[in-house]
């Protein structure tokens, strides 16, 4: 569905003048109307009188469309003509308006996010970063949901988004979805990923090293004693979740520990998931003593689960989590996670999406491969084993 807070309507192409012409001379307060009577004056100039784009435009003898074109320096205009709007525009002393020129770029560039993901703490981080970018930009933001959209809707969605934006944003899982990308991609239009578990030579990526990440925070339980770790797993429509378990299992085995498959169960990055997973790994009779789940969310499901068995965090199980939204400051104990900075990750994608809107213009490519740092955020939900630690169930 079209972002209700940001505009999103697109005029029809038969029209003569565009929205961008539109806005520039509302704002300098003269309606598009009058542009043949401004062509019919010789002289336009007038003392104590800004001159406006109509006027520029009626004395090269061009429309005032072409004028903002040789003012915003675009490339589709003739030389020829590019010298005789300057040349008006310098014999006028016109001067462009900043603020018209800013809403006539955001009707230029339009970039759409579109997001599936389950999880309402991402999704709001994702949000205010993407919108934080484009405020600054002056681009418009369309912003739809295709949670209820199988594979063949998905592509048909993208095949009509390639016609109404410049580029698209795409967070998990939908930027691992190879219809959608390839659909997006055949149309000529630059995607950027966010938080992809791997890099593309078709599409730029911004993420973190979630192999890494997810070995740092492991390695960190194990540190403190806890040798029976269970982790809760991502969705596995992701490569991120794969990477996050790939890096659970490489610092059991630095810590000596052997994995126990016991100790594992599915999850989905939903709140409900970890309430089962954890259901699953706290019933054990040998039960873990630390658990980490693979997002926030579930995090959050397991202090729950573990406050209604009786159970003190972190006297008796430690918990961790992941990403660092908002869900880690909304429980007791607040998680101990791995912050990554889902907000500046969008805010960024947005630059990188510019860049290859402009590349695009310029008949160059641009994909970019970001790899952002994490942090190890430590907080009330961890402490070291000791003897009392329970054990079993």
């Amino acid at each position: 569905m079209p972002c209700r807070f940001l505009p999103c309507t697109i005029r029809p192409a038969r029209r003569r003048f565009s929205i961008a012409t539109a806005a520039i001379a509302h704002l300098e307060g003269r309606a598009l109307g009058n542009v043949k009577k401004a062509k019919s004056r010789k002289s336009v100039r007038r003392r104590g009188h800004a001159v406006t784009i109509d006027e520029v435009a009626a004395h090269a003898s061009v429309s005032p469309m072409t004028v903002s074109r040789v003012v915003n320096n675009t490339s589709n205009v003739r030389e020829s003509t590019r010298e005789r709007v300057m040349r008006a525009v310098e014999e006028l002393g016109y001067t462009p308006n900043l603020a018209a020129s800013s809403l006539a770029a955001a009707q230029a560039t339009r970039i759409g996010l579109i997001y599936t993901n389950p999880s309402g703490a991402y999704l709001s981080e994702l949000l205010v970063g993407a919108l934080r970018g484009t405020a600054r930009t002056a681009t418009q933001l369309v912003i739809e949901a295709w949670d209820e959209a199988d594979a063949k809707s998905q592509r048909h969605a993208a095949r009509m988004l390639a016609k109404r934006v410049a580029g698209v944003i795409l967070p998990p899982p939908l930027c691992e979805s190879r219809p959608v990308v390839s659909e997006l991609v055949g149309a000529g239009i630059p995607v950027v990923a966010i938080a992809s578990g791997r890099s593309s030579d078709d599409i730029s990526c911004v993420r973190i090293d979630d192999f890494h990440a997810s070995k740092e925070i492991t390695a960190y339980l194990a540190a403190l004693g806890h040798t029976r770790i269970g982790y809760i797993k991502g969705h596995p429509n992701q490569t991120a979740s794969e990477l996050r378990y790939q890096g659970y299992v490489a610092a059991l085995g630095e810590a000596g520990i052997d994995l126990d498959d016991s100790l594992v169960q599915q999850g989905y990055y939903t709140y409900r998931s970890g309430l089962e997973a954890a259901e699953k790994l706290l019933a054990r009779r040998k039960a873990p003593t630390a658990i980490f789940a693979s997002n926030d969310d579930m995090a959050a499901a397991v202090v729950s689960v573990a406050h209604r068995r009786g159970l003190d965090v972190p006297r008796d199980l430690s918990v961790v989590g992941f990403d660092d939204t908002s869900a880690a400051t909304n429980v007791w104990p607040e998680l101990t996670t791995i912050h990554q900075p889902v907000a500046s990750m969008a805010d960024l994608a947005v630059n990188i999406l510019q860049r290859s809107i402009r590349g695009k213009e310029q008949h160059t490519r641009v994909v970019v491969d970001h790899v952002v740092a994490h942090v190890l955020v430590k907080r009330g939900s961890v402490a070291a084993r000791t003897s009392g630690t329970r054990s079993g169930a």
